[in-house]
Formats: C-alpha cells, structure tokens, sequence
C-alpha cells in the first residue's frame, strides 16, 4: 500500500499549476471551440506530462535515461527535425484556393506589410535574449505555428517550448485578440467602407503555375524557405492539378487533422514545469503578443496610408486579415464587416490578403533564417 502512494510525494505544485494551465487549454477548445483539433490535445498533453515520473516523456535520474516515453519518442521524430510542421504545411497549401489573390494581385502587399510585428518584435526581443532567441520569438506575431517552430528549432532556441505554445495559443486566440485592435485603429466610417467583389477570370494553368513560381521566387530570395514554401505550394499544386482529387481531399482531412492531433500532443511534452515556469516563458508570452497585435496593427495602418492616394478607398480592416492565421483571420473581419453592415460581404477580400498572409510569413521565416543561420 505504502508502494502504491509513493509517487505522491513526488508531486510539486508547479506541476499543479501546469495542470490548471492544461485545464484552461481543455475549456477554450471545449467551450469557447477556440482551435479545438490543436488545444485539447495540447491541454491534455499538458496534463499528461506533469504528472509525477510520467512515463509519457523520458525519465532521468543522476542525468542517466532510466525510460523512455512515447512524446519524446514523438518530438524527436516530428519536432526535432521539422518533420510534423513540414507534413502540415502540406494540407495546408491544399486547404487553400489562391483564386482571389490571382484575380486582385494587389492584396498580397497586405500580406507583406502584416509581418511589421515580427521584425519590432525581434528587435525588442534582442534587448532581453540572445540573437537567435530574438528572431524565434518575433516569429510568434505570424501566428503561423509551423513556421514558428521550424526558425525556433533551426536557430537552436532555448525557448522552443515556449515558443511553440506561444504560438499556436495565439492562433488559436484571433477571435478574441483581433477585433479590439482593429476597432482602436479604425473609424467606424472606415469600417463601413463597401468594397466590391470582381472576380477576374483565373485561368487552371495560371493556378497550377502560380505554387510553381512562387517556390521558385522564394528559393531564390530566402533559400532557408524552401522547405516550408516547397511543402505548402506542393499542397495547393495537388489541389489545383485536377488528378488528385483523392489525394487532395486525404491532405485536407486526414492528413491535417492527424498530424495536428500529434503536433498538439508533441508540443505538450515541452510543456514540462521545469522546463516552462520560469520569468522567461512569461517574457516570451507578452512579447508574442505584443508581435501579434503589431502585425494586426501594421496591416490596418498600411491600408489607412494608401487610402490617402486612392480614390476607390480600401475598407482598412482587410489588411489586419494579413496575419498567417488561415482562414480564421480573413473570417473574423469578415464578420466584423457585417456587424457594421449586414450588407458588407467582405469574405473574399479578406481571405485573399489572408493567404497572401500565410505566404508573406513563411518568406519571412527564411529571410530570419539567412539572416541568422
């Protein structure tokens, strides 16, 4: 009996504390259906990890590997070399129709202007971590997971963990980040502004060219991208090539919804509180958020400056729809239209800069990474 309760006293409050942090994961997905398939298994996880010699992650004792546990069997396999991030960006790219960004080419400057708050945030971030901590952390404002932990494990971050929960935490959180910014940023004139749908004709050979070039260009201007624009645009070339339809549909469901579940589960086992309690990791949370808002912020602001030369005006919330969080962002303003105007359908001007967003932030992810690799 007395064999039975031992393990109690290996119980620490921290590890307490990260199961209410795991808790509170459970209830967004559950409750407020925030991310659900990315912040149940993550919660969980974060339950799993911390409990006493959980046998879900590696046991040390004296330094020397007493068992070995099937997450860190998993973030060795998936994480430690980008493996599950890279699968996802596969259904991803087949997730998304660059239909509306080919028929108005001009919505992919929001994308590029979007990324502001990742290069700020780095800045600041270098005031307080090493270089390459630096440019880990002021990825999080892409509020693009996979691009955040491939620059965090390619630059040996010692905050990947963080990082990685930082990340997708805020992802998960654009309903409720978003709309206070952009209403703090614009007018309500502004927000009512009508912006006509007129679809140019988009040729099947100009869609299965477009993930083509792009790879091309982006191995040329940042050769570290490659591997996260290659597996994205692969994903959109299944899509759009018309044989694979199969393939395509396997991609969008199957595939993206299992590697999530094992992404959410991998990202937990960092969650470790020894490893995740520290002033860091709080440091690390504010500075994700404050890239995140000045991403939003950037992308509003930029579209506010080029109605000062327009006279056919942009509605400036679609520029906050710049972030990478796909398709979450464009919809949010999306709906923040329509609260304004019931008859302001603004869908597929925001998803349009939304995917110009998920392009914008992986080239910024190899562009940090030839700067600092």
């Amino acid at each position: 009996m007395e064999a039975l309760y031992q393990n109690l006293f290996n119980l620490q409050w921290q590890q307490i504390v990260m199961w209410a942090i795991g808790g509170l994961l459970i209830f967004l997905a559950i409750k407020k259906e925030m991310e659900p398939t990315l912040l149940l298994p993550m919660g969980f996880g974060a339950i799993l990890v911390n409990l006493p010699m959980s046998g879900a992650v590696d046991q040390f004792i004296d330094g020397i590997l007493q068992s070995e546990g099937p997450l860190s069997t998993l973030y060795n396999a998936g994480i430690a070399n980008e493996l599950f991030p890279l699968i996802l960006f596969i259904g991803i790219g087949a997730m998304i129709d660059f239909g509306p960004i080919l028929s108005n080419p001009k919505l992919m400057i929001f994308g590029a202007a979007a990324q502001f708050g990742i290069f700020f945030t780095m800045c600041l971030a270098s005031i307080f971590f090493p270089i390459n901590d630096a440019a880990s952390i002021g990825i999080i404002g892409a509020a693009d997971g996979p691009t955040a932990i491939v620059v965090a494990q390619k630059l040996n971050s010692q905050y990947l963990g963080a990082i990685m929960v930082a990340a997708y935490s805020y992802m998960a959180l654009v309903p409720i980040i978003q709309p206070p910014v952009i209403r703090a940023l614009t007018t309500k004139k502004e927000r009512l502004i009508r912006m006509p749908y007129k679809p140019a004709a988009v040729s099947k050979t100009t869609r299965i060219l477009f993930p083509i070039v792009i790879t091309i260009i982006a191995g040329l201007v940042a050769p570290s991208s490659v591997a996260l624009v290659g597996f994205l645009m692969f994903g959109n070339l299944i899509r759009e090539c018309g044989v694979l339809d199969s393939l395509s549909e396997t991609a969008q469901k199957v595939l993206a919804n299992l590697v999530t579940i094992f992404l959410g589960l991998t990202i937990a086992s960092q969650m470790q509180a020894e490893n995740f309690l520290k002033p860091e990791t709080l440091l690390i949370l504010g500075l994700g958020l404050f890239a995140f808002v000045f991403d939003t912020a950037g992308g509003v602001l930029f579209a506010k400056f080029l109605n000062l030369f327009m006279k056919e005006k942009i509605n400036p919330m679609i520029g906050a729809a710049g972030i990478s969080a796909f398709p979450m962002s464009g919809r949010i303003v999306h709906k923040m239209g329509l609260k304004e105007d019931p008859e302001n359908f603004l869908l597929m001007q925001s998803i349009g800069v939304n995917v110009s967003g998920q392009i914008a932030s992986v080239i910024a992810g190899g562009l940090i990474l030839n700067f600092f690799l």
